[in-house]
């Protein structure tokens, strides 16, 4: 049975905003149209659906996604199969974690003895997603500098980034190119600018799209409101297009 947008969104939990968003950039658009020309997503849509959430899951980029489901060579059962895999290799480190935790407590209660290794079984520090990225951008120069301008960041510093996302999670709603929006994202680029390095405003621009395209930074960034990633990346776009006139 074909799906309206709002019905769909329902079914999975996800925003209107998300579905729409998916829509604008190829990566699920609904194939059929009501005699009320109203876009319905159909059985095939919803299939589909389910292999980006299940992409999603692992943190795959939403580039990556579109360029994978929409090669010739994909096939939604293998596909399926290798979902399986990491994502059973995702639940066995949070099993080994899980242990962990649950001997800690049995430790801290004088139940057993823990060794100093055992502490850390589970953690896995061997990779980090959003560094190797960064450094494939922008060398190793650049990372480490950001790195360290982190680490040193002061508890004001801090508060100052979590009020600027509040302010621009609560306005997300309105038109990314209002006089309030162009605003609250300035404070964000001079934010930026003060403690994560020099960006010229196509840097900032391109750091917007990186928000939507690799849901990684979506996933963060939506933790103060949904749809709010969309929402800065259009916001930046319009700021860094509006002050190279």
């Amino acid at each position: 049975m074909a799906m309206r947008v709002k019905e769909l969104a329902d079914l999975v939990g996800i925003s209107v905003r998300t579905l729409h968003y998916y829509d604008e950039i190829g990566l699920l658009s609904p194939e059929e149209t009501s005699d009320f020309g109203y876009r319905l997503y159909s059985n095939d849509n919803l299939e589909m659906l389910q292999q980006i959430l299940f992409f999603r899951e692992l943190d795959m980029p939403l580039k990556e996604i579109k360029h994978i489901i929409s090669s010739s060579s994909f096939d939604k059962q293998e596909a399926l199969l290798q979902h399986q895999k990491m994502l059973l290799e995702k639940r066995n480190q949070l099993d080994k974690l899980i242990n962990t935790v649950d001997k800690s407590l049995k430790h801290m209660k004088g139940e057993i003895q823990m060794t100093n290794k055992e502490k850390f079984e589970g953690f896995d520090f061997s990779q980090n997603p959003y560094e190797q990225e960064a450094r494939k951008l922008w060398g190793d120069k650049a990372v480490d500098e950001s790195n360290a301008k982190v680490a040193g960041m002061s508890k004001e510093a801090q508060k100052a980034v979590s009020e600027i996302y509040t302010k621009l999670a609560s306005i997300r709603n309105s038109s990314p190119e209002s006089e309030e929006a162009q605003a609250a994202i300035k404070e964000w680029y001079d934010c930026l600018n003060q403690n994560f390095g020099t960006y010229s405003l196509d840097a900032f621009k391109g750091l917007g799209q990186m928000y939507v395209d690799d849901q990684r930074f979506t996933k963060n960034i939506d933790q103060y409101g949904d749809g709010l990633a969309k929402f800065m990346c259009d916001a930046m776009g319009h700021f860094a297009d509006a002050n190279k006139n």
